[in-house]
């Protein structure tokens, strides 16, 4: 973090969807307070069992990075980079999010040694997004040959275009999304933009 110890505590805001209310987080020493509006919630940090940042693109954004605390209750809380100023207008500061972030893993390490730092979807989920993208490309390799075979050179361009524009789309879930643990604390640059790189 850039502010010193006399500087305001660390902080984001999100409007996680187009229709509702901004979500404010703010760090206040062990505690992270979650502004819903209408109810604040103090949740410890010293119950942040585990950690996970992931990819995690939306219907209009395909630059969208979530965080997401699973407290030691069962329950989770999930904030993102990308906020919705109307239905059709996304806001990003990724350098903010990102300073908001390395802090409170920061303040999480501190609290809770214990917790754990993942990247990536669990495994389950991923090995099935991997294997339904490889089925796709597959299936569409397929289709693009056979129309060539029959001298369908439209629909064969046809399947080129849709094998490129599925691997750009799919791709990037799958390999930013792969499940790995991270050391204590760590923030990894592939899931938290903003960075200086």
């Amino acid at each position: 973090m850039d502010e010193d110890d006399d500087g305001p505590a660390p902080s984001w805001r999100q409007r996680p969807k187009p229709v509702g209310f901004e979500i404010a987080y703010k760090l206040d020493g062990d505690t992270l307070e979650v502004d819903r509006t209408r109810r604040v919630d103090s949740i410890r940090l010293s119950a942040v069992e585990q950690v996970r940042f992931v990819y995690a693109p939306g219907n209009i954004s395909s630059k969208g990075y979530k965080t997401q605390l699973r407290l030691s209750d069962g329950r989770t809380v999930t904030f993102g980079n990308l906020s919705w100023r109307s239905l059709t207008d996304l806001d990003r500061d990724d350098p903010r999010y990102r300073r908001f972030v390395t802090a409170l893993s920061a303040a999480i390490a501190r609290a809770n040694p214990r917790a754990r730092f993942v990247a990536g979807r669990p495994r389950p989920i991923w090995l099935g997004v991997a294997a339904l993208g490889a089925l796709s490309m597959l299936m569409l390799a397929a289709f693009t040959l056979r129309a060539f075979q029959q001298g369908a050179n439209s629909a064969g361009l046809l399947g080129i275009l849709l094998i490129a524009a599925s691997f750009w789309q799919v791709w990037p879930l799958v390999s930013l999304n792969r499940p790995r643990e991270l050391a204590t604390g760590e923030v990894p640059d592939s899931l938290v933009p903003g960075g200086t790189s």
